[in-house]
């Protein structure tokens, strides 16, 4: 039942309803205390059934209210009217820009005057971390004045917060022709529909979808049914703009067709971007980009299925797929998802495309291996995400002798299928023939050229990746017989660096140092062999980092690592930490993205892009990051902790109080309550993590001390740090706990001792 006018909620008169919609009603009302009309959104009732949901929602509120432009409404205030939620927000006085749409669409120059200001908010918002979900010509107004003004921002993401709502975006809306469905969906983006995590790209579809209707007067994805329109989204290339209306400039119709892009790694990555391109057509200059980078096309090796009767054969198809990931990986032109990715579809049931649009590629590559005595059958097909569609497939029939020329038949394949199918190369010779010498090239390194030594190797990852120290030792055992049956297999040498890495950090005393010794000398002995493998160097340079101390080694190391293949996710991502480090915030944050294109179910690159953005104080950014790695791997630690940090950085204590490990990990919730809180509690939690962890965490003892305040033992804690080589101590470098003892001389001590400049931190 709506409110009367005259009725009096707090300090709020009510004047007129304004509307109504899924999230509850629109008041016009007086603000008795400023003399000022405000708008007055009361949320449905279901929304604060809880006063942890309404805490929840509180929370989220404060960071919408943090944004201040002009073409984004005001979120005055967050209150509660005995029990219901009422937002206090600038009341604008104009029209919705839905009213505006007119048959065969605006004035150009009209569309530009809207769609630049609109970017430009989008721009603002997401720069904050904050994403608006809902974006649709019903949340836009325009003011009497002509000023662009977006409503809502970040409200979906407040209701999404709690289960339970029973809100949608999805609701079906009155007709307001025959086969348009108004409403949000059609301004929905296909990760939306599909339900899969979005961030700020799909804020971009809406945006292309508003531009396209306001310049043509239709929208690109319509139906007679919401299902209809759904299914459009998801699989439909909108008629381009120039074809719709003659008069759109040709940047313009580019800059709308890569904000609909179906694959949000195709779309403008920030608005920002998209902003400076709108004024570029504006002033009838040429944009910065194309619709597409020319010639890239991507590709995720899925696990191979085992159907052997033997279940001990699992290491053999998990082994061919890898291997087949690695040779692709190393051609240029084709972006490979990692294979710590494409791995967690390891028996799924969830269909190609969704995986593919989770692991942003364009073609899934699928297999299963049958193998009975010395007989192997392989089978694989490659499918194309867009529709789900198989491209090619092949059956192969080998011998274990012969097996890995298999694998380089079927690389040779899906290489030629992707340049004939996707690069648009219609000569299949040429495409053959270029796929055969590409092939070659990429095996040429890291491979043993002999079979058993080979399949020692697949035995040996497969047990390894249980990551324990007991399958460590068996790893290593394995790797030992391949190298005794080829010493000149170059990958054999790098995977036994990594075992002995893993008990060297399970072993402590000189068992420990004696396996930091092996891994080393493994390492480098696979550089001899075979100085193209961009991995091992990747490898290399973590060991020169974080045993040695020595940037200049690891930047070495790793540059060449990039240089070799710009994707390696285990390369950028080393790279970034090294960039992190130096005060290099920019580059990190590239680097980590980079990451997390050719990695994006890791949680590593997301943690550690949120440390970079930290450390350079874009906490709202952060905080985006670190959820969106818990979201991934909600037993991250790391992830946790780093969360709390940031959080107490923005004033949210009970949040980070909230964000510390208790249960996952002692040793960081000690470390947390010791860093973040106060009185008694820190105290106790200091003294027991020194008590329990000060072998191992001496540099995350000085942060504790630092975070107090206390700069002596902060600094005699740093010294234990270097003493032990704690790679821990390169955190002190960056982290701002630790700026109350940079004017201190010991500081810049610390800092030469570490290899860098004194001044740059």
């Amino acid at each position: 039942m709506p409110l009367a006018a005259g009725t009096r909620l707090g300090p709020y008169e009510i004047l007129a309803p304004l509307g109504a919609g899924g999230m509850g009603e629109v008041y016009r009302a007086h603000d008795t205390r400023l003399g000022r009309d405000i708008a007055l959104k009361l949320l449905r009732e279901d929304v604060q059934s809880s006063p942890q949901r309404l805490a929840r929602f509180e929370r989220e509120a404060r960071s919408v209210a943090g944004l201040s432009h002009p073409n984004i409404v005001v979120l005055y205030s967050i209150e509660d009217f005995d029990g219901r939620i009422g937002l206090v927000l600038e009341l604008i006085e104009g029209r919705d820009l839905s009213e505006l749409v007119t048959s065969g669409g605006l004035p150009l120059a009209q569309v530009l005057d809207l769609a630049i200001p609109l970017a430009e908010a989008l721009a603002s918002a997401h720069e904050k971390g904050i994403v608006h979900r809902d974006l649709k010509p019903a949340n836009i107004k325009v003011s009497r004045e002509g000023r662009l003004k977006v409503l809502d921002f970040g409200l979906a993401r407040m209701l999404e917060a709690e289960p339970g709502l029973g809100l949608t975006r999805t609701v079906e809306a009155p007709m307001s022709e025959a086969g348009v469905v108004m409403g949000t969906v059609p301004y929905m983006a296909p990760e939306q529909i599909r339900g899969d995590v979005v961030d700020a790209r799909a804020d971009l579809f809406a945006f292309g979808v508003i531009v396209y209707e306001l310049a043509t007067g239709k929208r690109p994805f319509t139906g007679p049914s919401l299902a209809d329109v759904s299914s459009s989204i998801l699989r439909d290339a909108p008629a381009p703009l120039g074809e719709v209306r003659s008069e759109v400039p040709p940047e313009l119709g580019r800059i709308v067709d890569r904000c609909l892009a179906k694959n949000p790694r195709e779309r403008f990555q920030s608005a920002l971007d998209l902003a400076n391109d709108l004024r570029r057509v504006a002033v009838g200059k040429p944009t910065s980009s194309p619709t597409r980078p020319a010639g890239e096309v991507s590709i995720a090796v899925l696990p191979f299925a085992n159907r052997s009767a033997n279940p001990e054969d699992e290491y053999f198809a998990e082994g061919l797929a890898d291997e087949l990931l690695g040779v692709l990986a190393r051609i240029r032109g084709i972006r490979v998802a990692a294979r710590t990715s494409s791995g967690r579809f390891k028996n799924t049931t969830e269909d190609l495309p969704v995986i593919g649009q989770k692991l942003n590629v364009a073609t899934l590559l699928e297999g299963s291996v049958r193998k009975a005595g010395n007989r192997v059958r392989i089978g694989v097909q490659l499918v194309r995400v867009a529709d789900g569609d198989a491209v090619w497939s092949q059956t192969y029939d080998r011998t274990l002798d012969d097996v890995f020329a298999a694998q380089d038949d079927i690389a040779h394949a899906v290489v030629k299928e992707l340049r004939r199918a996707l690069l648009g190369e219609a000569d299949d010779s040429d495409a053959s023939r270029e796929a055969k010498a590409e092939v070659a090239r990429a095996t040429r390194h890291g491979r043993s050229k002999d079979p058993e030594a080979q399949r020692l190797l697949l035995q040996a990852r497969h047990i390894g990746d249980r990551r324990t120290a007991q399958d460590a030792v068996k790893a290593i055992e394995l790797l030992e017989q391949a190298l005794a049956m080829d010493p000149s297999f170059a990958g054999a040498w790098t995977e036994l660096s990594r075992h002995h890495h893993r008990l060297a950090n399970e072993l402590e005393g000189d068992e420990g140092s004696s396996h930091k010794r092996k891994a080393k000398a493994a390492i480098e002995r696979a550089l001899e062999l075979d100085p193209e493998l961009a991995g091992t160097y990747g490898q290399y340079g973590f060991l020169q980092l974080f045993y040695d101390l020595d940037w200049k080694s690891a930047n070495a190391s790793l540059r060449r690592g990039l240089a070799l293949d710009p994707e390696d996710p285990r390369v950028l991502n080393l790279a970034g930490l090294i960039a992190q480090t130096e005060g290099r915030f920019d580059d990190a944050e590239r680097l980590f993205l980079e990451c997390g294109k050719s990695d994006p179910l890791s949680p590593a690159s997301y943690v550690n892009r949120g440390i970079a953005l930290m450390w350079s104080a874009r906490h709202e950014a952060a905080l985006e990051a670190f959820r969106k790695a818990i979201e991934l791997a909600p037993g991250a630690i790391g992830a946790h902790y780093n969360c709390a940090q940031n959080l107490v950085a923005l004033g949210r204590m009970e949040e980070a109080r909230d964000e510390i490990p208790r249960e996952v990990h002692p040793a960081y919730r000690l470390l947390a309550e010791a860093s973040f809180l106060e009185g008694e509690t820190a105290d106790h939690a200091l003294q027991e993590l020194i008590a329990l962890h000060a072998r191992e965490a001496s540099a995350q003892i000085a942060h504790a001390y630092a975070s107090r305040g206390d700069v002596e033992n902060a600094f005699a804690w740093l010294e234990r740090a270097k003493i032990e080589r704690d790679p821990g101590i390169m955190q002190a470098v960056r982290d701002p706990n630790f700026r109350s003892l940079h004017p201190d001389p010991r500081w810049k001590e610390i800092m030469r001792w570490l290899g860098l400049e004194p001044g740059t931190a």
